[in-house]
């Protein structure tokens, strides 16, 4: 996984999200974090120094080396969240009287969630493990993604 991350860095993929169904990648992100710079300094060796990654978090208070790369990592519980918030921020939206109630629709939803979470929808997913599914990944994050 680290390397996968790596790889992603060196080739300039500024966004990197991953999901885990589990969420042992979330409770362990110092750890893989540790094993992020393990890995950018084996396989880039000298040119390490040229790229840094980014922990993206709800609460902003990821470990940041630099802003070159963007690494989310994701379980079931952020869809809940960014509903959630999305919902909070349109009957924000109703008491003050910008939006009715009636302007809820997918596209307000759909910029809603987009404005919570900050970070764009993946043009590709790679999946791994024998089950064909993107079970528990956010739908709204992969409706225009190849899988």
């Amino acid at each position: 996984m680290a390397s996968l991350v790596v790889w992603c860095m060196a080739v300039g993929i500024s966004y990197v999200s991953v999901y885990d169904h589990n969420g042992i990648f979330k409770r362990n992100n110092s750890r893989l974090m540790d094993e992020i710079l393990k890995q950018q300094q084996e396989l880039l060796g000298l040119d390490c120094s040229k790229y840094a990654v980014e922990f993206a978090n709800h609460d902003k208070t990821g470990q940041v080396l630099n802003c070159q790369s963007t690494l989310k990592v994701l379980s079931p519980e952020d869809g809940k969240a960014d509903i959630v918030k999305a919902a909070q921020n349109f009957c924000q939206l109703v008491a003050q009287q910008q939006r009715t109630h009636s302007d809820l629709d997918v596209n307000m939803l759909d910029n809603l969630l987009s404005s919570t979470n900050g970070f764009p929808d993946p043009d590709l997913v790679l999946k791994f493990g024998p089950v064909d599914s993107t079970l528990g990944f956010l739908p709204w994050h992969i409706r225009l993604t190849e899988i």
